[in-house]
């Protein structure tokens, strides 16, 4: 069988992306690696992830949030975080959220600031296990078509004129196009061709469920040392940065060797009895030089890797996937040729690069000597002041991302505000049927009129709104960016080009 995607990596991001498609009318076959989806550092504590403002939006408006939502670690009504999960996330001030260990006040953060941001049911963060996550998106791309085959490894890749063909040791799977969600040591990426480039790592980050004879020798929290950081959640919940130039890195660890790591990064003389789990990371940042390369994608870690510092990765590679899979669904249905493929690298090769760098910044905070601790002393002040604390917000929660869609107006290129229809319809639930969605509150004029040939891949509504930020109206694309925008009484030049680029894009965008 010939299927329309063949997708390497059955984690978030593959599985997201597989979901986009199929909804879309694409057949789609993933391959995974591991025989099971289960794995102990999927669970908590080490399977915590944040999910920030984009991914939760695009959870959304494709139906996902509430499924999300029920999985979550901390909810409203419960008090505590689980036995083992970040220790800022216990502190008695409710926060925002960090910057290398440094906290935010959630009540610092300046939301009126965000002037294209209108109140709405979607938050802009939420902690849920990986695993939680995982069975959801899993679900959801079972009940939509999408063949899942486990246990399968990508071995080697042909690519064709028409098609691509991945072969898997006891298979060759073939599909038109190959998206590689396969992680941060991608097969896909090595096996076809894509430069992968970056900064080396410094420390080997080591994340470890142990049992200690005496737990109150160590500190609960974050200690920096001589050596580099400890990150202890009692009772037994290490998170270790050896700067060790990421030596350490994928090394087998047995108890002794734990034990004498604990000492010498913590300079404390602990004992560990009992060693129940062990990983490593490093700070490597590295990114694709071009995320597509003929028929073959890249997206999430296969695309770009980083330290997790922050939980910045797993929204990177769901916000690939959310611009990647309508426009790789519109080329396979033939409503647009492969020139708009390139306009996903474009736009999220930017957006990475950006993520790459607040992960080094924070491994400048974190390495060992007087220099770096006096430049920590200073950000803490920083976050500590509501303008510190709304910048460091609008980075970690994601809210001020923008796409570079070129001039025109300023809300062209963001996440489209959470419009509150006056029949009691929300903009997120408008793009459910992932189509572009033309919203025009004066049900007056020519806007509508102006995108009739294009009704059968665009839905247009014209309907009043609570409060339209001063617009006539807005085009917005299916991934909920704003693609073009007029305000009222304004100039409507450019709706045709924003039409025929992303609505009618076939010829190229």
């Amino acid at each position: 069988m010939l299927y329309d995607v063949v997708i390497a990596g059955a984690g978030p991001v593959g599985l997201f992306l597989s979901c986009e498609l199929a909804q879309a009318g694409c057949s789609v076959m993933v391959l995974e690696q591991a025989e099971s989806a289960d794995s102990p550092l999927k669970r908590l504590p080490f399977g915590l992830r944040g999910l920030n403002a984009p991914t939760l939006e695009a959870l959304d408006r494709r139906g996902l949030l509430d499924a999300v939502a029920a999985t979550q670690v901390l909810k409203p009504d419960k008090g505590a975080p689980p036995p083992g999960t970040a220790h800022w996330l216990a502190q008695p001030r409710p926060l925002g959220g960090h910057f290398a260990g440094i906290p935010f006040a959630l009540d610092a953060v300046d939301s009126a600031r965000w002037g294209w941001r209108l109140p709405t049911p979607v938050a802009t963060q939420m902690a849920v296990e990986l695993q939680a996550l995982e069975a959801v998106l899993t679900e959801r791309a079972t009940a939509l078509g999408v063949r899942i085959a486990r246990g399968s490894a990508v071995q080697a890749v042909h690519v064709a004129e028409t098609e691509v063909a991945v072969e898997t040791g006891d298979a060759t799977v073939r599909g038109r196009w190959l998206v590689g969600c396969d992680g941060g040591r991608s097969t896909v990426r090595k096996r076809c061709g894509f430069s992968f480039v970056g900064t080396d790592p410094e420390f080997t980050g080591h994340s470890l469920q142990v049992e200690l004879e005496d737990p109150t020798v160590l500190t609960p929290g974050r200690q920096y040392t001589d050596q580099g950081m400890c990150n202890f959640n009692p009772p037994g919940v290490l998170a270790l940065a050896d700067f060790d130039g990421g030596a350490g890195h994928r090394t087998p660890l047995d108890l002794e060797a734990a034990q004498a790591l604990l000492r010498r990064v913590t300079g404390r003389d602990a004992t560990i009895t009992a060693l129940h789990l062990h990983s490593t990371w490093t700070d490597g940042a590295r990114q694709a030089t071009t995320y597509r390369n003929e028929r073959v994608l890249l997206a999430g870690d296969a695309a770009h890797v980083h330290s997790p510092l922050g939980g910045q990765g797993l929204n990177l590679g769901i916000g690939d996937a959310m611009n990647l899979g309508w426009k790789l669904a519109a080329v396979l249905r033939g409503d647009a040729d492969a020139a708009l493929l390139d306009s996903y690298g474009a736009e999220r090769h930017p957006i990475g690069a950006r993520v790459l760098d607040w992960s080094r910044a924070q491994v400048a905070l974190m390495r060992p000597g007087a220099g770096s601790r006096a430049l920590a002393s200073v950000i803490a002040d920083l976050a500590d002041t509501d303008d510190g604390a709304t910048y460091l917000a609008e980075r970690v929660w994601g809210v001020s991302q923008r796409v570079d869609l070129g001039t025109g107006h300023p809300l062209i290129g963001r996440s489209v505000p959470d419009f509150a229809l006056t029949d009691g319809r929300r903009m997120g639930e408008l793009l459910r049927a992932g189509q572009s969605v033309l919203l025009v509150f004066d049900a007056g004029g020519t806007i509508r009129q102006r995108a009739e040939g294009e009704m059968h891949r665009l839905t247009c509504i014209a309907s009043p709104v609570h409060d339209a930020l001063g617009l006539a109206a807005v085009l917005v694309r299916p991934d909920g960016i704003v693609a073009w925008a007029c305000d009222a009484g304004g100039d409507e030049a450019g709706l045709d080009a924003a039409l025929q680029r992303w609505v009618g894009a076939a010829g190229g965008a």
